[in-house]
């Protein structure tokens, strides 16, 4: 039987749930984001994407563009509850879902077609379940794999099925622009572009001469995904390869003990999550992103890993230190902490008596748990 494995992508998914629960935002130009001097573009409805508007862009941008644009706060729970109605949908039809995000995820339908019908058919009657179920929309690529599958939900959003059968990849691929190719940068595409390569058709059929000098060693795989050449599987579980907390700053920070507090309480909130996935982590990093956007990492590996909240502050801390220590007077506007090499928590001394440590989290985590996020905080994150 043909492989068949379908990308689903929701519509502008927070912007289509804010206007699908008040009807009096639909056909606005809508933004769910965070308001203020720092305040970032979460989603942007269709009708606000046509002044420029786009998710991630500074809100203060957003609002040049389109100055009378309604503007909601993000609210994640809601959307969180909608994935999951998706995601219900998606296992009706296949166990082999892989979730990329709340709103997107590839499915692998080729054994379900016996049973659900073609391809085409399970998709149309995804796209239909998702709208009765919710009231927002969906985007479906159909395809031979994961790579066309992905460009295909693409070309033909909002609420688009576009079918592309191994016979008319190249058909459908080569007039494409290069920037339509999943996982090439915005710099690496100027830069193909600037050497004469336009089109995935172009970049397929590109010498050597022409492609080495812009991937080197990665030349012959380039040339495989502008084919749409693409042997992933779909997997059902894919594993966390990294868990993180940052915050950006309403005001640049260069105070170093201010910096240290808003550090140990990311650092805290990174070891909570970490904790709640059942996770150690064995590598410990800061992100650091100053004024300028110019943006630094440092990490360090650790043994045993841990899920401790203090082991993982007093790393990090230090790590915050040795930069600082080398970038005097710098103002900061964004921290973050980046636990990465994670393994599943392990079972020895779960029923023994607890570090100390690991009892302040575990009481932490209790509290937390019955009287919210904010009901208890390490003292060296409170000013």
């Amino acid at each position: 039987m043909t492989r068949a494995v379908l990308h689903v992508d929701m519509d502008a998914f927070y912007a289509s749930v804010e206007q699908h629960d008040d009807p009096r935002l639909a056909g606005q130009p809508l933004i769910v984001g965070w308001d203020g001097g720092r305040g970032v573009v979460a989603a942007a409805s269709y009708e606000v994407r046509r002044f420029g508007v786009h998710s991630a862009m500074p809100m203060h941008t957003a609002l040049r563009l389109c100055p009378h644009a309604v503007c909601v706060r993000p609210r994640m729970v809601r959307y969180q509850e909608v994935s999951g109605i998706v995601f219900g949908v998606f296992r009706e039809v296949t166990p082999l879902v892989q979730g990329l995000s709340l709103d997107e995820a590839f499915l692998d339908v080729t054994a379900s077609q016996e049973a659900l019908g073609s391809a085409v058919e399970i998709a149309r009657r995804i796209k239909r379940r998702i709208r009765e179920l919710t009231g927002v929309t969906a985007s479906v690529g159909v395809a031979p794999n994961k790579l066309i599958a992905k460009i295909a939900s693409d070309l033909e959003k909002p609420d688009g099925l576009t079918v592309v059968t191994a016979e008319r990849v190249h058909e459908v691929l080569d007039p494409l622009s290069v920037r339509r190719l999943p996982g090439l940068g915005r710099k690496t595409g100027a830069r193909v572009e600037a050497a004469g390569v336009l089109t995935l058709g172009q970049l397929r059929s590109a010498p050597d001469a022409v492609l080495w000098p812009l991937f080197g060693r990665y030349t012959p795989w380039m040339r495989e995904r502008a084919s749409g050449i693409d042997e992933r599987p779909v997997l059902a579980e894919v594993e966390e390869k990294s868990l993180s907390a940052e915050d950006t700053f309403a005001i640049d920070i260069g105070e170093p003990r201010t910096l240290q507090r808003e550090l140990a309480r990311l650092a805290d909130l990174a070891a909570t999550r970490l904790r709640q996935r059942e996770l150690t982590s064995g590598c410990i990093g800061v992100k650091i992103r100053r004024g300028d956007f110019t943006t630094f990492t440092r990490q360090r590996a650790i043994a045993p890993p841990t899920c401790e909240g203090r082991a993982i502050g007093a790393v990090a801390a230090e790590l915050l230190s040795r930069w600082l220590a080398g970038n005097p007077g710098a103002k900061l506007r964004l921290l973050g902490v980046v636990l990465t090499e994670l393994t599943p928590a392990a079972q020895l001394g779960l029923f023994g008596d607890a570090a100390p440590a690991g009892r302040v989290d575990a009481a932490l985590d209790a509290a937390r748990a019955r009287f919210g996020s904010r009901a208890l905080r390490r003292g060296n994150t409170i000013e």
